[in-house]
């Protein structure tokens, strides 16, 4: 039901902003990858198909649901053919990650840097395990509050208008209702990029997307 309200709320845009940043992580043939806050598994399986069958695919939930429900995705993907590795879904929390320091050579997370109580220490912890020379990238929704008071405007018009309207007309307001005071306490591109740097990572970048109302954030570790 998610993916599809998704599908249909995006204009299916968001599988392409998942795509690229799959491509802004920088995840290549071979690697280690991991998907932070996974959920149900869609930058996880781009992953697979970008580090192919001699990579290794980690996706990370604090959810045991959400896991379960990317594991069952996985087993219902029809197996085209072997360029996927197997993925390994670990339930664990984004703020104190169960792996040893330099452990991956890329990394992606998909809307949970917003939903994490500590933001700082996440991006601490995603520098201690990824590989000097890797990179991650964070796709999420952007506060543009500052840059941009159009587009935060029409994200607020939409969201109240046409979002929620929807999730609830489908019984699942209560995931979509609480996305704009999130968006309002998330913070800026130029803060993530300040908090990024004081985690220690070399270079950061926000990017904007969908004018200005999505946004990734580009970290790379040297």
């Amino acid at each position: 039901m998610y993916d599809r309200l998704n599908d249909v709320l995006s204009l299916g845009l968001h599988r392409v902003w998942k795509r690229m940043a799959v491509k802004w992580s920088g995840a290549r043939p071979g690697d280690r990858v991991l998907d932070l806050c996974c959920g149900s598994g869609d930058l996880t399986f781009l992953l697979g198909e970008a580090v192919g069958p001699r990579g290794q695919v980690v996706g990370l939930d604090f959810s045991g649901a959400m896991l379960a429900s990317a594991a069952q995705r996985e087993l219902d993907r029809p197996r085209f053919d072997r360029l996927v590795p197997p993925l390994q879904w670990v339930q664990g929390d984004a703020l104190d990650l169960p792996f040893p320091d330099a452990s991956f050579q890329a990394a992606t997370m998909g809307y949970g840097l917003r939903n994490v109580t500590d933001i700082p220490r996440a991006l601490q912890e995603l520098y201690r395990v990824l590989a000097p020379g890797g990179a991650a990238a964070i796709l999420d929704f952007n506060n543009a509050v500052e840059d941009s008071p159009v587009a935060d405007g029409v994200q607020s018009f939409l969201l109240g208008t046409v979002v929620v309207p929807a999730a609830r007309a489908l019984g699942v307001a209560e995931q979509y209702e609480y996305l704009r005071p999130s968006i309002q306490r998330f913070p800026t591109g130029r803060k993530q990029e300040a908090l990024a740097l004081q985690a220690g990572f070399a270079q950061a970048t926000h990017y904007t997307l969908g004018f200005g109302m999505m946004g990734v954030l580009v970290v790379e570790k040297r």
